[in-house]
């Protein structure tokens, strides 16, 4: 086969490497200190980290690869000197065009300003406008459920149908229409062990006469009809569920959640929107009936944490109670301490929920 004659003359290639060792006009002299830095990162680590790429070009043969790769080289240390900031965002997983952030739990931390201008305010139309959740998924069908193993008394199908069921349960108890506008929770509540008398009665007691001591909030997410209407009926949500052998060899399920609620008023012409924020943890025991009392196709509750922002303030109702900005204008005034963001979720639940089981209110962002 002849020689290419695309191809660029040898002469060529050596005197462009020259020119560009030697520098050009519009080139810096010297880097600075921060882009000397990450051009000794890249030439430690010559490789980008797995995952990075998608495909992977075969090997080529010596020769003029050579230069090929000299110019790269070349013109990455061009760009380190010019764009040292950029470059540096890029090796530790940020970018100057972004700003989201994952956490250690791999959950988006939010995004945008804490209180934005009036632009990012929710409207009937775009009800998670200024909002982390813009970009979340509908419902809890998008949690992912961690891979399925033997575990404990089950096997790895019944492994899979209980994660399924725990997630069914989460749909059921925290975005079931019906039960957003206060109705009994029935498909959750059959999903509940009959025979586990403290949360049988602590149920019981909380839909029929909610108090402090027995709030259905925990585990259910209601509305008053009367007052108020969630916005088509959408709620979006981020979270993790894991799993993992307890105790008798049981399968104990968490789910750490994050529900967001685009509410309006239920009467009345005002289309403002306000949101509700609440995450919850539960610990969903999938107990072997072998050795404790449990009806097939249930669990028992072992955890169950929750913690409401924008859902009322000392409020036993059985209902949240949304405020509107009018509302909250006039609140917050009479609140101490830095508002805190309710779509934070690198803090663990049992942290951010009170010691002693009371309310804790405070100023909150993005709703």
């Amino acid at each position: 086969m002849g020689k290419d004659e695309s191809s660029i003359p040898d002469e060529e290639w050596e005197r462009f490497l020259r020119e560009a060792e030697a520098g050009s006009a519009g080139a810096p002299e010297e880097p600075s200190a921060r882009a000397r830095m990450v051009t000794r990162r890249l030439a430690d680590e010559p490789d980008p980290p797995e995952g990075w790429r998608t495909h992977r070009p075969p090997a080529r043969t010596k020769g003029r690869t050579w230069y090929v790769v000299g110019f790269v080289v070349v013109l990455a240390l061009l760009v380190v000197a010019l764009m040292p900031g950029k470059v540096a965002g890029w090796f530790d997983g940020r970018s100057g065009d972004s700003v989201s952030y994952h956490g250690p739990t791999g959950d988006p931390a939010g995004s945008g300003s804490p209180d934005g201008p009036a632009a990012e305010l929710p409207t009937i139309d775009d009800p998670f406008k200024g909002s982390p959740a813009a970009g979340w998924k509908d419902g809890v069908s998008s949690l992912a459920l961690p891979k399925a193993k033997a575990t404990g008394w089950m096997s790895e199908a019944e492994v899979a149908k209980a994660l399924v069921r725990s997630r069914d349960f989460l749909a059921a108890a925290g975005t079931d229409p019906g039960v957003l506008r206060g109705e009994r929770p029935v498909k959750a509540l059959a999903l509940l062990n009959p025979h586990q008398k403290d949360v049988q009665s602590y149920v019981k007691a909380a839909l029929s006469a909610p108090s402090a001591d027995n709030d259905p909030l925990h585990l259910f997410s209601r509305f008053d009809p009367a007052r108020f209407r969630v916005v088509d009926d959408i709620v979006r949500t981020l979270g993790r569920i894991t799993y993992r052998e307890g105790k008798s060899g049981a399968v104990d399920v968490t789910a750490d959640v994050t529900y967001v609620y685009p509410v309006v008023r239920a009467d009345g012409d005002s289309d403002e929107v306000a949101r509700t924020v609440v995450r919850r943890e539960t610990v969903m025991s999938w107990e072997d009936p072998s050795k404790v009392q449990i009806e097939p196709g249930t669990f028992s509750l072992i955890v169950f944490r929750t913690d409401a922002a924008n859902g009322g303030c000392a409020n036993h109702t059985g209902f949240y109670v949304p405020e509107f900005a009018a509302d909250r204008a006039t609140r917050d005034g009479s609140l101490e301490g830095a508002a805190k963001d309710p779509y934070e979720r690198d803090t663990s639940m049992e942290e951010r929920v009170p010691k002693d089981g009371g309310d804790r209110c405070g100023r909150v962002t993005r709703l």
